[in-house]
């Protein structure tokens, strides 16, 4: 019974929203390249492992503090929907207008190469301060789970769990192409503005998304 009440009926359509939220590059896939491009895949692989747990802990913390009172309250249900597709619209809206500088910091590296530790750590905090995790954490995640269901915070906790994996399996190959063609890719800025384009525009799409299942709802 806990298990059945911890998997959402629309698990399926959560994970289409999982992917296209993840492969948009925000800071986290940002983060990682500039480290590919800088130090080479260990060092990109040691962040994103860093970052996926970063995610998952912000997921813990937005399950535990949001999960009942999300199942007691449609009003604020539909608030953190209003208010979250917003924000992804202002950061998908910042992330074309700064795309160039973003693109050209990537390009830099300086200082030693940092142990895999330490990247594990870098990573760590990347994910712990990204805003796109927060947001999608608690403004996307609650119009998938069932508030009919008894435990809420279950389902978000198992969403999270998803959110982290997934995010582990993209930014890592992200970051193992990154590295592997690093020569390529910093050598024309055109192409790592373009990536943050895409990004930037899928944000946009994700934000309209969610107010529009708010209207609907």
């Amino acid at each position: 019974m806990f298990i059945q009440n911890a998997i959402p009926s629309r698990l399926w359509e959560y994970l289409i929203a999982t992917v296209l939220i993840i492969l948009a590059p925000g800071p986290s896939v940002l983060f990682t390249i500039a480290r590919a491009i800088a130090w080479g895949r260990l060092a990109a692989i040691a962040t994103v492992i860093g970052n996926a747990f970063g995610m998952f802990l912000v997921s813990v913390f937005v399950a535990v503090g949001l999960g009942p009172v999300l199942q007691r309250s449609q009003l604020l249900y539909n608030a953190i929907q209003w208010a979250g597709g917003a924000y992804l619209i202002y950061l998908g809206y910042t992330a074309i207008a700064a795309s160039k500088i973003d693109a050209q910091d990537m390009q830099k590296s300086s200082g030693s190469k940092p142990s895999f530790f330490t990247s594990v750590r870098n990573g760590f905090w990347v994910g712990v301060l990204n805003p796109k995790s927060v947001v999608f954490f608690a403004a996307i995640l609650p119009q998938f789970i069932d508030q009919q269901k008894s435990n809420v915070t279950a389902q978000l906790l198992l969403m999270g769990a998803i959110f982290a994996i997934v995010a582990l399996i993209s930014d890592g190959t992200y970051g193992l192409l990154a590295g592997t063609v690093r020569q390529w890719l910093s050598g024309d800025v055109k192409r790592l503005i373009f990536m943050r384009l895409t990004g930037g525009i899928v944000m946009i799409g994700l934000g309209f998304f969610t107010i529009l299942a708010a209207v609907l709802a």
